[in-house]
């Protein structure tokens, strides 16, 4: 261990792992004990999907290290292989740095190549946002991270007890709340929106009168039902077309489907060429949750209509099976894949207003939290200390 710093390794391997994680990074980078050695892998080096290394790069994080491991095909076979090709380089990776933990965060599949290649290192691992449950694939990896894990700083008291009953020892198991909730509250006194998301980020010319109100979509391939995911997909883009709401659409993650869903947009966009709908592949974190913050609501199966959402107050339609176990706030509403239940939710919820602000997921303070434990508790004989 380093005499001056201890050297905290974080690996983001897709663009929504950077939002989870980045008031921790800048925590990290500024506490006087603490030592950031950024990691950026998988999705969130390809262009296809966002390219969140550029905005990671943008926000003055240098990584030290970058991992080209994802394979075509976005199927569950190309799933493994990703995961064993991040296993393979990851080690090398954490082998030449020596840090003094690794951090992997939440669920997504290729986390558990983090996961294996510290914990066979006897690197002490720290997982974020452990305990938590959805409906998919993403829950087993979880709970896989949690296992190989030294250190749990979890994200609600709901977390903490499932990783408790997973044998887990208290002392290592915190509640930090949710950093994602950080970037929110840093926003959530924001009263307009302060940008123009079509000159900003592409899309100039496009006829979309926003400012009257205005959809944000972001719905991701459900892994264990991933050979529907093209016909899932459509069923909301008729939803949102027949609305007739002005949309801002997100690209989906990499997982398997997401060729499925990919190909079903693409499809839609030149086929029946919506004219109140406009695809992203990505923005700012900050830029996505000011957007979000004045939307009239978000529509999909993404996380942050369970967590930013909740504590921003935005009403959340969450579509199918992908978050069906995790806990939610008010704001969140369910329904099936079929347009017809999509579009009558969207006229329900149309000009209802805001729920009051959920602390659900944390208050604000998460990534600060993080980074003083990180200085203070023993990482090599995986006893806490006061903090």
């Amino acid at each position: 261990m380093s005499l001056d710093r201890r050297k905290i390794c974080v690996v983001i391997t897709a663009r929504p792992s950077y939002s989870r994680i980045k008031s921790a990074l800048q925590a990290i980078k500024e506490h006087p004990k603490l030592e950031l050695q950024l990691v950026v892998a998988g999705s969130a080096l390809l262009d296809r999907y966002g390219n969140a290394a550029d905005f990671i790069r943008n926000d003055g994080f240098e990584a030290v290290a970058k991992v080209y491991m994802v394979l075509e095909g976005e199927n569950p076979t190309t799933m493994a292989k990703t995961t064993g090709l991040g296993l393979m380089e990851l080690t090398n990776v954490f082998y030449n740095l020596q840090p003094d933990a690794v951090i992997t965060i939440a669920d997504r599949f290729e986390t558990i190549a983090t996961s294996i290649a510290a914990a066979y290192q006897n690197i002490p691992l720290v997982h974020i946002q452990g305990g938590e449950v959805t409906g998919s694939i993403d829950e087993k990896v979880r709970h896989a991270n949690t296992k190989l894990a030294d250190i749990h700083l979890v994200s609600n008291e709901d977390a903490r007890e499932r990783v408790i009953r997973l044998g887990e020892d208290p002392e290592m198991v915190i509640n930090t709340g949710c950093p994602s909730i950080d970037l929110a509250k840093e926003i959530a006194n924001d009263e307009a929106l302060n940008f123009n998301p079509l000159e900003k980020y592409g899309g100039v010319g496009k006829n979309i009168r926003w400012q009257d109100g205005y959809l944000v979509v972001m719905q991701h391939p459900v892994t264990s039902e991933y050979e529907k995911a093209r016909t899932h997909i459509l069923e909301t883009l008729h939803a949102v077309s027949d609305s007739g709401i002005p949309s801002f659409w997100f690209w989906p993650n990499v997982d398997a489907g997401s060729d499925g869903t990919s190909n079903g947009i693409r499809t839609f966009r030149e086929q029946e060429n919506p004219e109140n709908i406009h695809f992203f592949k990505n923005i700012d974190p900050l830029d996505f949750l000011r957007l979000l913050k004045h939307s009239k609501m978000l529509i999909g199966n993404s996380s942050v209509g369970i967590r930013e959402c909740s504590y921003l107050g935005v009403p959340a339609i969450d579509i199918g099976s992908r978050q069906q176990r995790r806990l939610k706030g008010e704001n969140v509403t369910h329904t099936g894949y079929k347009r017809e239940e999509i579009l009558a939710k969207i006229k329900e919820l149309n000009g209802n207003g805001r729920f009051s602000t959920s602390t659900i997921y944390g208050n604000g303070n998460s990534g600060k939290k993080i980074a003083n434990i990180l200085a203070k508790i023993e990482l090599r004989s995986h006893k806490s200390i006061q903090y």
